[in-house]
């Protein structure tokens, strides 16, 4: 055991450029295969600023840690020199910046559409929802502009980014806790419309990178992609048929704490992510 832990804090570090991934939650879930092939907590990180894995572990334990990651659907490319950062054939492949624009105009264009929608019927939990698009798409769109940028500059744009998202996320509690004391019922029509119409947006916007995730684990891709982001469009149709139903504004203010919530710990991962890469590149 001794031996194990020695080698395990002698262990070099090795990277790879991650492809297909779009926010935080794909970054966690990455993070959770490879321990589940046996690295520890602390010895794999995967940064939603710059779209890569590093690893401490022994060269050895690769191949097996490399399957595991790969069940999840993703790309993964070894990063051999500091060269291969800004030169990675994945991200020079014309076809694969075009998906990242589809998936950043259908995320950031119903984010805003759905925004307007939530206005329109007063409902906290379709706003909440929207600013996860909108986050999505902005991470997404990071990506897309920083490819071929230092380590550095890639940092301090996801960390501006992370902190500009989380004011995002406390304004719409901040705005929730408002509509506690001054509670009005929201169009539980609209919400529902809204919501069905999210979880149409969140399929479509998945298939457009699916040609750029490796193996058999494609369709599982899908369902991993979307499942998260659907549960939240899922609460928001549930939410409106229980306004629907009990006359009552409370379902749609839990559902907005819910997902506002979920969207500050997806800010918080960035900001954390971005962070430790400054130092590294410092």
């Amino acid at each position: 055991m001794a031996n194990l832990e020695s080698a395990m804090l002698d262990a070099p570090s090795f990277r790879y450029r991650v492809s297909g991934m779009d926010c935080a939650k794909d970054a966690a879930q990455i993070e959770r295969a490879a321990q589940s092939a046996g690295v520890a907590p602390d010895d794999v990180k995967v940064s939603t600023a710059t779209h890569i894995m590093t690893l401490k572990v022994p060269q050895a334990h690769l191949p097996e840690i490399e399957k595991a990651v790969e069940t999840t659907g993703y790309g993964f490319d070894r990063i051999e020199t500091d060269e291969d950062i800004h030169q990675h054939a994945a991200h020079q492949d014309p076809g694969y910046r075009r998906a990242l624009w589809i998936v950043v105009i259908l995320n950031v264009g119903y984010g805003v559409l759905e925004m307007i929608g939530g206005f329109i019927a007063g409902s906290q939990a379709v706003k909440a929802d929207a600013l996860d698009f909108i986050g999505d798409g902005a991470i997404t769109f990071l990506g897309l502009m920083a490819i071929g940028w230092s380590l550095l500059w890639r940092a301090r744009s996801a960390l501006m980014q992370g902190v500009f998202l989380g004011l995002l996320g406390l304004g719409v509690i901040g705005t929730t806790i408002m509509r506690i004391f001054e509670p009005t019922t929201p169009d539980a029509g609209l919400m529902g419309l809204l919501g069905i119409i999210a979880l149409v947006v969140n399929v479509i916007s998945v298939l457009p990178l699916l040609r750029h995730r490796k193996g058999d684990a494609n369709m599982r891709a899908v369902w991993l992609f979307s499942r998260n982001d659907a549960i939240g469009n899922a609460a928001v149709v549930v939410a409106a048929g229980l306004v629907a139903w009990l006359g009552s504004v409370w379902p749609d203010l839990i559902v907005a704490f819910g997902i506002a919530g979920l969207f500050l710990h997806s800010s918080w991962a960035i900001i954390r992510d971005a962070r430790a890469d400054l130092k590294t590149a410092a």
